[in-house]
């Protein structure tokens, strides 16, 4: 790649990384201060308000692969198949962002912040929740999960359309998971814009580990460098 583009695409993940440490950061504030919880509740409420039966089934198959059993099953299966294929280095790298799984277990125990409780305003669906609420756990491990995953393929498929389904794809099912958490009431708004942020600055810092370990091979940085 020129110079140039390394250096800007350098500066822009720079600048998205303090943006997500930042974000994050404000709202653990506001959390452990217990300054949100007026406003969690309340758009709690208004986004729980939307009833439908298609949306609620929605919520609930894109909330599934983040419980147990599966959500020990599948990330593993991911970083076996990309291993299979002898792709080495991104089985490891795959296998590093599971471990926003582990980084949410260690916040929940700093934060231990109690989760909604269904009342006459809030609807909390049955599940095997475990932990405390904040960071929410489905959030933050599919944006490291799925989110590096994503990075990944956008990397190394070069047909356009195929890398375009399975990418946006992916996205699609990170970006809807937040939304399902609050609806089916297992997590507060605060919860999941706080793992959305962290998530994205620990996909990004992946990513730039990624870049570097793949510097001297030419088929890859060619391929880098689309």
């Amino acid at each position: 790649m020129p110079r140039h583009a390394v250096m800007q695409r350098s500066r822009t993940a720079d600048v998205a990384t303090w943006i997500g440490l930042l974000g994050f950061g404000i709202i653990f504030g506001l959390v452990k201060a217990r300054r949100s919880d007026a406003l969690d509740v309340a758009l709690m409420i208004r986004f729980q308000a939307v009833r439908h039966a298609t949306l609620a089934r929605l919520m609930t198959l894109v909330s599934w692969p983040g419980f147990p059993p599966q959500s020990r099953i599948i990330p593993p299966i991911i970083t076996a198949v990309l291993f299979l294929l002898r792709l080495r280095v991104e089985a490891a790298m795959q296998l590093l962002a599971w471990g926003t799984g582990g980084l949410s277990t260690i916040l929940k125990s700093l934060m231990r912040r109690p989760r909604p409780v269904a009342g006459t305003d809030l609807r909390v669906i049955a599940a095997p929740l475990g932990g405390s609420s904040f960071p929410s756990g489905h959030v933050i491990t599919y944006v490291g999960t799925y989110g590096w995953l994503a990075y990944v393929l956008h990397t190394i498929v070069r047909p356009t359309w195929p890398r375009r389904l399975v990418v946006g794809g992916l996205g699609a099912f990170v970006a809807f998971v937040g939304p399902s958490r609050i609806y089916q009431g297992h997590h507060w708004p605060t919860d999941v814009a706080a793992s959305y942020f962290l998530g994205l600055t620990y996909v990004i810092s992946l990513a730039s580990i990624y870049r570097r370990l793949k510097a001297k091979s030419p088929s890859v940085a060619s391929r880098l460098g689309r």
